[in-house]
């Protein structure tokens, strides 16, 4: 494990506090883990998902309408 004196925001500080509360954490350094890990999962490389494959695949495959240039697009969309 590496350790790492952090300077922080009070807003910061209070969000800690209540991740670390509502999860029920034992100290800071729990909750800023579980904050990291989060923002990794949701923010980061989202293609490397199996979730996001699966939806890439179903999109791949579905058939778009074709059109010329961008009127008869707006002419297909507003009917």
């Amino acid at each position: 494990m590496v350790q790492a004196m952090v300077q922080i925001p009070k807003e910061a500080n209070q969000i800690l506090n209540i991740v670390k509360a509502k999860h029920n954490l034992k100290t800071k350094s729990d909750a800023i883990s579980l904050v990291v890990k989060e923002y990794g999962e949701r923010m980061l490389e989202p293609e490397l998902k199996p979730a996001y494959l699966k939806k890439l695949s179903k999109l791949e495959r579905e058939k778009g309408i074709p059109f010329k240039n961008l009127k008869e697009l707006r002419k297909r969309i507003e009917g």
